[in-house]
Parts: C-alpha cells; sequence; structure tokens
C-alpha cells in the first residue's frame, strides 16, 4: 500500500511539475510584446523569442503588436469656417512603441487616438474655408498627425499619418460646384476659341502681307529685267546700225560702190511707192518721174558727207 501511495505522489509531483514547467515558459512572436506583471504590479515587457517567468506569482497582464495597425476613424460632420457641413472619414496609422506605457497610460489607447483624431480633424476644419478644405488636404492630414502624435507619447503609440478618405458636402453644395466647375470648363472653351480666331486672323494678315512683298518684289525684278533688256535691245540695234553704215561707207569707197548704193535705194523708193500703193484702190505715181534720179542724188551726198565724215 506504501509503494502504491509513493507512485502516486511521485506522479502528482511530476504533473505539477510538467504544468510548472509549461506556465514558465513564454514564446513571444516576432514584432510582439507582452507585459508581466508580479502580484499585480508591473515587473517586464517580454520581448520576442523564448522567455521564462514565475508561474503564478507572475502573469501576461497585456499583450501588444508593435506592427503599424491601420485605425478606420469614423465618418463625422465638420463645419468650416464659413459654415459648410462637411462629412469627413479618414483613416489613421500609428504603432505601439512603448507597451508599458500602451498598458499602463490609457485604459484603451486605441479609443484613445480615435477620439482625439476627431476632434482635431474638426479643430483644423473649422479653421477652413471650404474651397480650402478641397486643395489642402496634406496640411490637414499633417496637423493632424502633429496634434495626435504629440498626445500619444505618454500613451506609448507613435502616430505615423493620417490620411481623409472622403470629403462630402451636402447635395446643394455638390450641385454649386457643378455648376461652378461646368461655368469654368465653358468660360475657358470660349477664351480658347476667341484666341483661335485671333491667331487665324493674325495669320491672314501675316500670309497676306508676305504675299504682297512677295509680289511686289517679283514685279520690281520682272521691271528691272524688262528694262536691262530693252536697254540691251537699244544698244545692240544702234551697234548693229552702226555697223551697217559703216559697212555703206566702207562699200561705197571701193569700186562700182555707188552703183550699188543708187540701184540700193532706187529698190527702196520702188518698193515703198508699191506699198503705198496697196493701202487703197488709188495708184499714186509721182508727178515727175526725175523725183527719182533727185533722190537718189540726195541720198549719195548724204552718203558721201558720211564717208568724209568717216575719215
Amino acid at each position: 500500500m506504501e509503494d502504491y501511495s509513493w507512485m502516486v505522489t511521485a506522479l502528482v509531483l511530476f504533473i505539477i511539475a510538467v504544468i510548472f514547467a509549461v506556465k514558465s515558459i513564454k514564446v513571444i512572436p516576432q514584432q510582439s510584446a507582452w507585459v508581466i506583471e508580479r502580484f499585480g504590479k508591473f515587473n517586464k515587457v517580454l520581448n520576442p523569442g523564448l522567455n521564462f517567468i514565475i508561474p503564478f506569482i507572475d502573469r501576461v497582464a497585456y499583450r501588444h503588436s508593435l506592427k503599424e495597425i491601420p485605425l478606420d476613424t469614423p465618418s463625422q460632420v465638420c463645419i468650416t469656417r464659413d459654415n459648410t457641413q462637411l462629412s469627413v472619414d479618414g483613416v489613421l496609422f500609428f504603432q505601439v512603441t512603448d507597451p508599458e506605457r500602451a498598458s499602463y497610460g490609457t485604459s484603451n489607447y486605441v479609443v484613445a487616438i480615435t477620439q482625439l483624431a476627431q476632434t482635431t480633424l474638426r479643430s483644423v476644419i473649422g479653421r477652413m474655408e471650404l474651397d480650402k478644405t478641397f486643395e489642402e488636404r496634406d496640411a490637414i492630414n499633417n496637423q493632424v498627425v502633429a496634434a495626435i502624435d504629440e498626445a500619444a507619447l505618454n500613451w506609448g503609440v507613435k502616430v505615423l499619418r493620417y490620411e481623409i478618405k472622403d470629403l462630402t458636402p451636402p447635395a446643394v453644395i455638390l450641385q454649386a460646384m457643378q455648376q461652378q466647375i461646368t461655368a469654368e470648363r465653358e468660360k475657358r472653351a470660349l477664351i480658347a476659341e476667341s484666341e483661335g480666331r485671333k491667331q487665324e486672323q493674325i495669320n491672314l494678315a501675316t500670309g497676306a502681307r508676305e504675299a504682297a512683298i512677295a509680289q511686289s518684289e517679283g514685279e520690281k525684278q520682272a521691271a528691272i529685267n524688262k528694262a536691262e533688256g530693252e536697254a540691251t535691245a537699244t544698244l545692240t540695234v544702234a551697234n548693229a546700225t552702226a555697223e551697217a553704215l559703216r559697212k555703206i561707207a566702207e562699200a561705197t569707197e571701193q569700186k562700182g560702190g555707188n552703183t550699188a548704193v543708187n540701184l540700193k535705194i532706187a529698190e527702196r523708193y520702188v518698193d515703198a511707192f508699191a506699198n503705198i500703193a496697196k493701202e487703197g484702190n488709188t495708184l499714186i505715181v509721182p508727178s515727175n518721174l526725175n523725183d527719182v534720179s533727185g533722190m537718189i542724188a540726195s541720198a549719195m551726198q548724204i552718203v558721201r558727207a558720211t564717208g568724209n565724215k568717216a575719215q
């Protein structure tokens, strides 16, 4: 009987030892921290990995995640500086940096951060006009983060950033904003159209001016070319005439030259009267046929005079 009781005692002691060992060993996950209390008082913080505590004396009072936590803040109505109501909601990102303060600094740091984010957001938007709230979202986010982060230091929490998800004004304001946007777009369209017409008129005027300049330059060059051509033609005719007269003068000095000149003048004289007769139905005959010989004699005198001047 005694042997049996000893075995029972040993089994009980073994079970107690196993329970003691299990209770004393704590394996903490990565990015986690456990707060240990001893007799109801803070003792230490267990970091990730294998840790040991005293069973039945130490207890795990709080478990905190050290990861970045997104917190969705409830939608709320904020009033702007120009007395316009806005429905605003956002998301807050924070991280526990001091597990001890997060456990004892506030009863619930999540609720505290949420309430502080809402009150800070109302305060920031209350200092802005409606149009500025849409333009300066980054400024609103930064001001909210700065205000919350300063207070959250006592709670062992680091506020990383705040992002506004939605800003919704009343339906009447939305309609007025849409009308304003439509008016602005129509205004820009009219301005663009007028600028296009203006540029078109400028281009047409510039083209007409350049065309007129090109035409005048062409006419000027044509006149110059014509004048140069006429001058060249006149000079050529004058040179040819002078050359012909020179050759005639030389021909008269040679043997039989006067006879050839007389014959040529007589032919021209006859041809001239023939052409005059062809122009009408009346035949023109000189009153004195001796005029032919007289005219030839006069022409020969002119030829002799020219030859003498040339000598």
